[in-house]
């Protein structure tokens, strides 16, 4: 199945459920009782506010390293996941940060979650954690040695992190498609919350004309009909908390709001 197809709508919104620190990071709170029910409750305000998915970060493990997180978060993490997956009747996606594709496709693969989010699939990246290589020869691998149809939206240039050297922004995202055969591509802004560009989602868009592609970051109420008009929908998180604030609770009118303008869009 075209990942397109797994969202069953011509736009689609993914909201983004940002966990607390888990056990092993430095704000970890020691209650995971607390992390789990938050978790469901978040992902029933996105499914009832009418998103097409969701997406579930160790977005409070900060600060983040490079490559592998260690077995307490992908033990946490698996029971995150699979509490969202029980409570939604909608596709639910993993991303473990940073960029460690291989544990996400572990939790996907146990959990049944239909996605994963690889911040650097295929390149190299420098960030303020260090280098992030991508490594699409292995999680491909992977993917197939489990046995599963776990589908992979991959960043091109991602957030948090800039180029190694001069870089073709529609050529990595044609290579990230072809050569790292990623079945979906994902564009943001410079950092969590900030938006796009317009010029760069058109020129992904150009690039790859019949890929699946969502903005990854500072969609709002006020700029979805601008920053979609070239893409499939969008991953959002901050602008559907309360106050735009990321740390707060997701805000119910809020991705109501954002739901009805990104639909709208698609009709």
């Amino acid at each position: 199945m075209p990942i397109g197809q797994l969202f069953k709508a011509p736009k689609v919104l993914i909201g983004v459920v940002h966990l607390p620190s888990l056990p092993g990071s430095p704000g970890w709170g020691g209650d995971m009782g607390w992390v789990l029910d938050r978790a469901q409750e978040e992902a029933s305000v996105l499914e009832q506010g009418g998103a097409n998915g969701i997406i579930v970060e160790n977005f409070g493990d900060v600060p983040f390293r490079i490559g592998s997180v260690e077995p307490e978060t992908v033990a946490a993490m698996t029971l995150a996941v699979a509490r969202v997956k029980q409570g939604a009747d909608l596709p639910v996606g993993v991303n473990m940060l940073r960029n460690d594709a291989k544990s996400a496709l572990a939790v996907a693969a146990t959990t049944g979650a239909d996605f994963i989010r690889v911040n650097v699939h295929y390149g190299v990246m420098a960030a303020e954690e260090g280098l992030v290589q991508g490594d699409a020869y292995e999680t491909l691998r992977h993917r197939r040695s489990l046995g599963v149809e776990v589908k992979i939206l991959a960043d091109v240039l991602v957030k948090h992190a800039v180029p190694v050297g001069p870089q073709d922004l529609g050529q990595m995202a044609q290579e990230t498609t072809y050569r790292g055969l990623a079945d979906g591509l994902i564009v943001s802004g410079p950092v969590t919350g900030q938006p796009a560009e317009e010029s760069d989602v058109a020129v992904v868009r150009e690039a790859v004309p019949d890929g699946f592609l969502l903005v990854g970051s500072g969609v709002n109420e006020s700029n979805a009909a601008r920053l979609l008009a070239s893409a499939d929908g969008a991953i959002v998180g901050t602008s559907l908390k309360r106050d735009e604030i990321v740390s707060n609770l997701i805000d119910p009118e809020r991705v109501k709001r954002l739901a009805e303008i990104i639909h709208e869009l698609g009709s």
